[in-house]
């Protein structure tokens, strides 16, 4: 009998330990083994595809092993200290404790701890007593799916949920054990880019190089000389009337044969490509690639130009910053010996958020004169102070009704309105 007892309490514990196991098997980690071949995650996969069945399957077989060891622990008891009450309650209490212990809580820490050693190799006994047990399985669930259906409930089918894209980010940031540091901040990036729009990692329109082809001749080829990009924007007496776009290789090409005219200017420019604001940056990557553009003018509902954006803008959002960039976003800002910080009023919110590592809200205006402009709702004048996201702004100087230079003291408090 103490034989049998331990070999019931062994069986019990095989279904405990199994059932924990596939159920916290990774799936994701299941389904690599199964492309690679291996014939172990096949079986795991497909009784994982019907769980119905295979719960069904270690319930019943734990349900009818846990029935035998009382009865036989019962035995046992009523052989060593005869028939009664006592010895009957004395019988259970052991039965329910070696149960508990050698055949639940046991095993299941063990096949929580430990789902792939164990459930891939259980997957070889579990599919031959599935098919053994198949018409018992069938008859049992036949009662629980007329229960379900009475309760109006719908069993989930394998492999039906999907993951938000917040839920995809979350599983990347806890991945960061098995994920390098540069491949998740990249993903990150990835996530966070549908958020995004051309409005946010655009180029202001006072800060666009270009070439205004109504000046002198000599004036626009020392403006393509000390070009700091490959395009430039064409304009004619100002951005508000871009005529195009030129590529400065095609300009250099084009002067090596006869001196740079405005003809010939002209005749290697392209047609300026323009989109609406507020594309998303995830939409106007593909409309890069589908029209094989590299710069696009952003430009609001009423036609005007209000930036441009680039295709190293949006690769930049993703991986982060190059090491090539434009002096004027250097000179967007400037660190004081005191810890404060000379900023232009018109140096987006992100560039200062990326850069100096403020924490400036991007749901609004996208650069600081906007954000000083909106919280205190008037042109300032010079001198004043407004804390903005716990950050003290300093107006040192305005003109033609903006703000154009402020000082940010980067000591990080509690956000707060003011």
């Amino acid at each position: 009998m103490y034989v049998a007892l331990g070999v019931l309490l062994l069986v019990s514990a095989f279904f405990a330990i199994s059932e924990t196991a596939m159920m916290a098997l990774n799936r994701y980690r299941l389904r690599h083994l199964v492309k690679k071949g291996q014939r172990a995650a096949r079986l795991t996969a497909a009784l994982l595809g019907r769980t119905d069945r295979l719960l069904a399957m270690v319930l019943i077989g734990n349900t009818l092993i846990n029935v035998a060891i009382s009865l036989l622990v019962g035995l046992i008891a009523a052989r060593l200290l005869g028939a009664g009450e006592y010895v009957l309650l004395a019988a259970t209490a052991a039965a329910s404790f070696f149960i508990v212990v050698f055949s639940e809580i046991t095993p299941k820490i063990i096949g929580a701890r430990f789902p792939d050693q164990i459930a891939l190799p259980s997957s070889y006994i579990l599919t031959a007593l599935l098919k053994i047990f198949m018409p018992v399985i069938w008859f049992v669930n036949l009662f629980v799916r007329a229960l379900l259906a009475l309760m109006r409930i719908k069993p989930v089918a394998q492999g039906e949920h999907q993951f938000s894209m917040e839920e995809l980010r979350t599983l990347v940031l806890e991945g960061g054990h098995y994920i390098p540091a540069k491949h998740q901040t990249i993903m990150v990036n990835l996530f966070e880019l549908e958020n995004l729009t051309v409005d946010d990692t655009m180029t202001p329109r006072p800060q666009i190089e270009g070439v205004d082809i109504s000046d002198k001749i000599e004036d626009i080829r020392n403006t393509i000389a000390t070009a700091h990009h490959t395009r430039l924007v064409v304009y004619e007496g100002g951005t508000e009337n871009v005529i195009g776009i030129v590529h400065v290789r095609k300009v250099l090409n084009a002067s090596r044969r006869e001196p740079l005219t405005k003809e010939a200017l002209r005749e290697v420019m392209r047609e300026p490509y323009f989109i609406p604001e507020g594309t998303g940056l995830l939409q106007q990557l593909q409309n890069f690639q589908e029209n094989q553009r590299y710069l696009a003018l952003v430009v609001d509902e009423y036609g005007e130009v209000q930036g441009v954006v680039t295709l190293q803008d949006i690769l930049e959002e993703i991986v982060g910053e190059f090491t090539s960039q434009s002096p004027s976003s250097g000179t967007m800002f400037r660190k004081q010996d005191d810890g404060t910080v000379i900023v232009e009023g018109s140096c987006t919110l992100r560039l200062l958020n990326r850069k100096l590592g403020f924490k400036f809200p991007l749901d609004g205006p996208k650069t600081i004169n906007g954000l000083v402009v909106e919280r205190l709702e008037d042109i300032p004048e010079t001198g004043v102070s407004v804390k903005i996201a716990g950050y003290p702004i300093e107006i040192m100087q305005t003109q033609d009704k903006m703000v154009k230079v402020v000082r940010i003291h980067p000591t990080i408090r509690p956000a707060q309105n003011s």
